[in-house]
């Protein structure tokens, strides 16, 4: 017999879920079930979102990994778990699918921090100074601002890519934090945009110093979206992914998780046997994602992720590109 859900959210603490909230839960769940199948949708979910939507997704990883699977899938109907842009990729990588957000105002700081016509004034005034210059954009950003960029990245490929280029320099938006880690692993002159992902900018160093001073033994697991004086405290620098293998193939036995704090409940579930010591923010965009609103959204078929052709088109040729570099 399988573990219950119950059995699974009781691993992240006693009294987080009642009996009465895993009850109202597993209607909910088992309604999504027959809704998916129903419709022939595939649910899509990242490592921050819920612990419960865990147990109806067709497939949990980071943005790589969904980008690479969204690009696989055939199905008329994808129900994206996670936050605008990355339902944006789903719906470029899938155009004749209907791909649908439970919550429209799940939306990123660092989606936020750039726009296309920004981006291209940017570009044109420094390719006055370098004339070579690439644009590369974390996949942490909106579909128009893809369109009008050389290469799409991920933190788990970013470093690879930039490398991988031609071009001597690269406009990185719009995370100034991964652009100083690419930087330090590059000989690319970087010129960085100037936003951040406030749930990794905001942790501090005094953060990881207090938890590791309780856990000595730990093993400091850190995303690299989080500020350089972060990162100079890490055994390891990884995407959500990353950290999950890392965590399954290690010898160590407790790890200080540093990024948004549903990977840390993904890694408590999935690996009981080790111990998981949270350093991290909640980040309100993944969370504004429910259970019932996908239960809804399964229902009525909708919000559903609209784009042009053209910006479609656009943002495609970036995102293929980084599928056949990284």
């Amino acid at each position: 017999m399988g573990v219950t859900l119950e059995e699974k959210l009781s691993r992240l603490g006693a009294g987080l879920y009642d009996a009465e909230t895993v009850a109202e839960l597993e209607r909910d769940l088992e309604e999504i079930r027959l809704l998916k199948k129903k419709h022939g949708a595939v649910l899509l979910a990242h490592n921050y979102q819920r612990p419960e939507i865990f147990e109806v997704a067709d497939f949990v990883g980071d943005s790589l990994e969904l980008a690479r699977k969204a690009a696989e899938v055939s199905a008329p109907v994808i129900v994206f778990c996670g936050v605008h842009f990355m339902a944006e990729t789903a719906k470029i990588l899938c155009p004749e699918s209907r791909v649908l957000l439970p919550n429209l105002a799940a939306g990123c700081s660092l989606a936020e921090a750039a726009t296309a016509e920004a981006v291209r004034r940017k570009a044109a005034e420094l390719r006055k100074d370098y004339p070579d210059l690439a644009v590369v954009s974390y996949v942490n950003t909106t579909a128009e601002v893809k369109a009008v960029s050389d290469v799409c990245v991920t933190s788990a490929n970013a470093v690879k890519i930039v490398n991988a280029l031609p071009n001597e320099t690269i406009l990185f938006l719009p995370d100034r934090n991964l652009a100083a880690y690419v930087a330090k692993n590059s000989k690319k002159r970087i010129i960085p945009w100037e936003g951040d992902c406030y749930v990794h900018h905001q942790l501090a160093p005094k953060d990881i110093l207090e938890t590791r001073k309780a856990f000595p033994k730990a093993k400091v697991l850190v995303h690299p979206e989080c500020r350089t004086d972060v990162l100079d405290l890490a055994d390891a620098i990884l995407s959500t992914s990353g950290m999950i293998r890392y965590a399954q193939e290690s010898d160590a036995e407790e790890f200080i998780v540093v990024t948004e704090c549903g990977l840390s409940d993904r890694l408590m579930i999935e690996v009981p046997h080790k111990r998981f010591y949270k350093s991290c923010n909640l980040c309100k965009y993944m969370k504004m994602i429910t259970v019932p609103d996908t239960r809804r959204t399964l229902e009525r078929l909708a919000p559903e992720i609209r784009l042009s052709r053209e910006v479609m088109d656009a943002a495609r040729r970036t995102i293929t590109r980084m599928l056949e570099l990284a």
